[in-house]
This record gives C-alpha cells, structure tokens and sequence, in this order.
C-alpha cells in the first residue's frame, strides 16, 4: 500500500517525512503515531514536510504526538507545509524553512448531508476545530489568537522569509528544489509562482504512483478524514481511457491531466462509499469507472443487505442508502 509518510533511523535519531496529503490512501495517523511511538523517548526527530494537507484530525494527532515527544523535534519544510501541513509544523521545537519553502493556514472545511440541524452542527464543529487550530498557531508565533484567526479566513501563504517574521519558523536555510506530486491549483490564493513550478514538474511513468497522489490534495478534510467531493469535481472530467490522435504525438501534459481526472474520479467514489481503502488496489489494476462502481456498490451491499448492488440509474431506489445516490451522481459527471 502507498503511504504519505516515511521514517528512517538516524545516528542521532529518527528522519520523517511526510511528502503527500496527510491520511490518503487508507493510511491513517495511528500508524505514523504508531511507529514514532517505537522510538526511544529521548530519540531527537527530524521531520520533513512537503505537503499540501489533508485530514484535520490526522494533523492534530500528529501534532500532539509530536508535543508529546520528549527528543528534541526538527521541522524542515522542504518545499510546501499547507492546510493541516502547516499545523503539524507547529509541533517543531525549531522550524527551518528553505528560503524559497511556502507555508499556508486556512480555516478547516468539511462537508455534510442531510437537514439544517445537521449542517449547524458541522458548522459548529468546524468552529470548535478552528478554535484548536489557532491555539497551537498562537503558541508558536506568538500573535494574539484574533490575529492568527483573520489570517486563517484569508488563506493566508507565506513566503519563508515572511513565515519566519511572522514566527512560524525560526531560520532561514538555502533555497532546494521544489519537487512534489500534488496540485496545489485548487487553493484560492496559491501563489501563482508556486503554481508554475508544480506544473513544471517531471511527469512520472507509473500512473497508478503519480497520479494517485495527486488526486488527494486539498484542505484539511474534516468528515472522518473524508470529504467526500472536492471543488474540482464540480466540472466534467475527461476520460483517461482516451488515446492521443495517431497522427499526433503524445502530449504529455493531456497524459498527465487525464490520469490525474481518472484518478480524482476513482478516490472521490472510494471515499463516498466509505472505502477508501480500495483506492490503490483499483489504480493498480487500471480499473474502469464502470468497474470501480460496481465492485464499491457490491462491496457495500455484502456489508449490508438493505443495499441493493444494483441501484439503477438515474432514478432513485427508496431502499437504498444516500451514498449510493450519492456514487450514482458522481458516476454520471465522471463518466
């Protein structure tokens, strides 16, 4: 299975690195707490970021494990901390940031379905959460808690040099690389210099890899590290079955833009579905929509019999759950 983390042992102590969205391809935080928690107490932590976020709730488990930690914690942002990124970043007894590295903080988001009653209790929750958030923000800038919020509502990216001003970092080293896999495009204020330099990137060979993890970035997530569609969902896809003309030579960048639309496909079913964890197995295996829907569906239905694995389209089926409804929809704009 592929994961967003990595950790190594050190001669001084352990090197981690969280180089994806935080909580995708079923792999929660408890493992990464999990592994941390094999270390020696007293273990000094290099942590690596590049990151465009993920599950809210992932970061504040991170978080606090890292808080809890008793070795002396490192942060490096190598190239992005955004979202929830940015959080865990918080955790560092010192943050370092490479002079040409961004941070962003935003409030968290999160979707729901179902009645006004429903939709005020996840406003409130997402109030509560944000309330959290600001905490660890303020503890380690410095800045008043009503300062940290504005910056929050704005989407706000920093510069390094302006991170470490603002007392999210602490030091300056020389300009690296950028090099990620993730889209960063769907952030209202991403810098467009940053925005440049992702697309800039390499395309990868393996597209079950690269367009895999492209496909989950985002905001911090909040539904049970699922949130279900994101904004780019809204517009029709094209379809990554479609072959260049032959007398045309391969556009890579049309290659690149039609694994990563499959892949945002076959994530966001998982995810509606509740099974996220089919993900990698279906992008390994180059699944067709039609495939992957059918194979959730069933999945479901053994899980529980009052759900018909056959749920027509486009018309509802009363017996059946709202996710299903939900998948059939998506199907239809994915398709």
């Amino acid at each position: 299975m592929n994961s967003w983390y990595n950790i190594r042992a050190t001669a001084e102590g352990a090197e981690l690195s969280i180089h994806d969205e935080i909580g995708a391809y079923g792999v929660s935080a408890k493992d990464f707490i999990a592994e941390i928690g094999k270390l020696p107490g007293d273990a000094a932590l290099t942590l690596r970021l590049n990151s465009p976020g993920g599950s809210v709730f992932d970061a504040v488990a991170i978080y606090n494990a890292l808080r809890r930690h008793a070795g002396k914690v490192t942060v490096t942002i190598d190239g992005i901390a955004a979202s929830a990124a940015s959080y865990i970043a918080m955790a560092g007894d010192s943050v370092v940031m490479p002079e040409n590295a961004f941070l962003m903080i935003h409030d968290p988001s999160g979707l729901v379905m179902g009645t006004a009653a429903d939709m005020r209790a996840m406003a409130e929750a997402l109030d509560k959460i944000a309330g959290a958030l600001i905490k660890g923000y303020s503890a380690k800038s410095g800045k008043p808690a009503d300062d940290i919020a504005q910056l929050m509502a704005a989407e706000t990216w920093f510069t390094a040099a302006e991170a470490v001003e603002a007392g999210f970092a602490d030091r300056l080293i020389e300009p690296v690389q950028i090099a990620a896999t993730f889209d960063i495009g769907r952030f209202r204020n991403a810098p467009p210099v940053l925005v440049d330099a992702m697309q800039a990137e390499p395309v990868s060979g393996d597209k079950s890899d690269s367009a895999a993890t492209e496909a989950t970035d985002g905001p911090d997530r909040v539904e049970d590290a699922e949130d279900g569609l994101d904004s780019a969902t809204d517009a029709p896809q094209p379809s990554a079955k479609t072959p260049p003309p032959s007398d045309a030579p391969p556009d890579p960048a049309a290659i690149r833009a039609e694994a990563m639309s499959y892949a945002r496909a076959v994530v966001d079913l998982c995810r509606l579905a509740g099974q996220p964890h089919m993900t990698g197995r279906f992008l390994e295996q180059d699944a067709s929509l039609d495939e992957v829907r059918a194979a959730l569906l069933t999945a479901r239905a053994e899980a529980d019999p009052e759900i018909s694995a056959h749920h027509p389209q486009p018309g509802p089926n009363p017996s059946a759950r709202p996710w299903a409804d939900v998948i059939n929809r998506t199907f239809k704009r994915k398709g």
